[in-house]
């Protein structure tokens, strides 16, 4: 696909040791070689057992920076930003294969090199719960306590579809433009993962790292990773996953729901609950996608009080 002129001179963003003027972002960054030349950024704030969160797609390490502020004084809160997401490196497809397995190996490399121990609680969103459950699967005896926000464990339900706004975006050119060149993914999201307006400087936090065509590529990439068939490179992991979720009923889980939610809706969340009886449910009518900004009023004395609740 050739890239439109006016949208190449865009000037890139840059990741600083402080992303300044965010709104709720005080925070210092932290950067980490995950391999090839690429840096990864994230926080890692605080003291204590950890708590991993683990973000999707468009979003980055800023949807979790209440969660950040409310624990950080209790426990040590780390949170990644996927490369070509966020303030991490966004190369082209010749320096990173933008795919599910390369995620979870990314995550898997850095709590590894951050020596995080074996009392780790893991909080996921989007896309990250198929990155952060699969690094679970992977070390199981780290994992004592999850929390999952509107997400995916398993492959897709018989009967449901990629809403068409995927679709778009997954199989057409002119999907792929429209992300590329005018950041639709991105900006759709802004307005329809919210039930409630995000004020303006807080939406434009959320697209202030995807400023130009080459910074769009892992919102594109990812939704092209969507697995819908055995064919698709992500379903061999998305399928494990949901085969394997079962392991962890005995631990203890909160899931906290946004039922406005036209992606991850109510038969996302039937599964987890299948596969976890011992989960403790909340159910937020009025919150979208992105219900840690829609309820967070809520959720955050939630998580507080079920982390106190089931101390390590």
């Amino acid at each position: 696909m050739r890239i439109p002129a006016s949208l190449v001179g865009y000037r890139s963003f840059v990741a600083t040791e402080h992303a300044v003027n965010l709104p709720d972002y005080p925070f210092s960054l932290k950067r980490f070689d995950r391999g090839n030349g690429l840096q990864l950024s994230y926080l890692d704030e605080g003291q204590g057992d950890a708590v991993v969160m683990v973000h999707g797609n468009p979003t980055w390490s800023y949807y979790y920076r209440k969660l950040v502020l409310a624990l950080r004084g209790e426990y040590r809160c780390i949170v990644p930003d996927h490369i070509g997401m966020g303030l991490s490196d966004k190369p082209d497809d010749s320096r990173y294969h933008y795919t599910l397995d390369s995620r979870i190996d990314d995550l898997d490399r850095l709590l590894a090199h951050l020596d995080i121990g074996e009392r780790v609680t893991l909080v996921v969103h989007d896309w990250g719960g198929l990155i952060g459950l699969n690094w679970a699967l992977r070390n199981p005896q780290k994992v004592r306590r999850l929390i999952v926000l509107n997400t995916a464990g398993f492959t897709m339900p018989d009967g449901k579809t990629l809403p068409w706004q995927l679709a778009l975006g997954r199989h057409t050119r002119l999907g792929a433009l429209l992300i590329r060149g005018l950041n639709a993914f991105a900006g759709g999201a802004a307005w329809m993962a919210v039930k409630k307006p995000m004020p303006r400087e807080v939406r434009r936090a959320y697209l202030s790292p995807y400023n130009n065509w080459a910074n769009r590529i892992s919102t594109l990439r990812f939704v092209q990773d969507i697995p819908l068939s055995a064919a698709d490179p992500a379903w061999a992991s998305v399928a494990g996953l949901g085969a394997a979720l079962a392991q962890f009923a005995d631990r203890p889980a909160l899931l906290c729901w946004g039922m406005g939610d036209f992606v991850f809706d109510h038969t996302c969340l039937r599964d987890f609950r299948r596969a976890w009886p011992q989960a403790e449910v909340h159910e937020y009518t009025d919150a979208g996608h992105y219900v840690l900004e829609d309820a967070a009023d809520r959720i955050i004395p939630t998580v507080k009080e079920f982390l106190q609740r089931h101390p390590l």
